[in-house]
């Protein structure tokens, strides 16, 4: 086990699901939430990282994290508004700004297909340079995703708690009672948006700050991977209410979800096959769960025929 999948194997799928996590995140708020399924996050993770890479190449990393976050509001903000002014479906808006970002992308990127950090400060490099041990230097990135993805738990958590973050959830669950408690639903839709773009955007400058290179597909089939790490999440948290439980599932669910994509590395599976792979960990995810209940239940049924025959046996002797 240990020559099939070494220290730096783990670590660097623990850190990448790290990364995806605050894609899975955003979907937590938009899909699960809010109940609004938004088809722009494959452009927005490739525009976060777009933004990003352009401020780190001018020497600001940092900065670099908030402007990503910026561009990923923007995004959210304009499918909010497709959504909530002009009367466009979720799905359908979120396509529309997808399409679109991606001419947007490649005007950041100086109308160029990928773009290189080679050379530049990180905030990975900028971790690591805190100190010269060598324990330092090999988990030092995995400690710092670890920091800033909890910390955003945390803070997500307490959000949700607020009234406003109480009107999403409620939002979510039924719009017209909500309207009806002279909340406007078409705000609370426009800041979850804005929320869970931010963390795609997030993410996206992550992930290119980490690989060192911006390319223009980089997003593509990022709603399945999020999605995959979101619906792990839920069904290993199952039924629970508890909000943290249920945000920290999601992260567990994508840290699982880079675990079982690098065993398959391991095992030699096709790059060309990890879409196929992807949908069969969607689909084991959905299934599974609903499999248990189905078996359960037909256990249970079959006990209930079996006492049942029992009682008619025993009448029929008593007679």
């Amino acid at each position: 086990m240990t020559g099939f999948l070494t220290a730096g194997i783990v670590t660097t799928a623990f850190e990448v699901g790290l990364i995806y996590a605050l894609v899975a995140l955003s979907l937590f708020i938009s899909f699960t939430i809010l109940n609004i399924c938004d088809l722009s996050t494959d452009g927005c993770y490739t525009f976060g990282c777009a933004v990003g890479a352009v401020v780190t190449i001018a020497g600001h990393p940092i900065l670099a994290i908030f402007a990503a976050m910026l561009a990923g509001i923007l995004s959210g903000a304009v499918t909010a508004v497709l959504q909530t002014k002009f009367g466009v479906q979720s799905i359908l808006a979120g396509i529309i700004v997808n399409t679109a970002l991606y001419t947007v992308n490649l005007a950041v990127m100086g109308f160029s297909s990928n773009l290189s950090i080679f050379g530049t400060d990180t905030v990975f490099s900028l971790v690591k340079g805190i100190s010269a041990g060598p324990v330092w230097r090999q988990w030092s990135s995995l400690i710092f995703l670890a920091v800033l993805v909890l910390g955003i738990c945390f803070l997500l958590k307490e959000f949700l708690r607020t009234r406003l973050g109480l009107s999403l959830r409620a939002t979510g669950d039924s719009p017209a009672m909500v309207r009806a408690s002279s909340i406007n639903p078409a705000f609370t839709v426009t800041v979850g948006l804005c929320v869970s773009n931010s963390l795609t955007g997030l993410a996206g400058c992550l992930i290119g700050q980490y690989n060192k290179t911006c390319d223009i597909n980089l997003g593509t089939g990022m709603v399945t991977i999020a999605l995959a790490s979101l619906i792990i999440g839920e069904s290993m948290t199952g039924r629970c209410r508890r909000m943290l439980p249920k945000i920290l599932g999601v992260v567990l669910g994508s840290c699982l979800y880079r675990f079982i994509i690098a065993v398959a590395l391991r095992l030699n599976v096709p790059t060309e096959a990890f879409k196929l792979v992807s949908a069969v960990i969607v689909a084991a995810a959905i299934v599974v769960p609903k499999a248990k209940v189905m078996l359960r239940k037909k256990g249970t049924r079959r006990r209930l025929a079996a006492g049942d025959a029992v009682q008619t046996e025993d009448g029929g002797i008593g007679e």
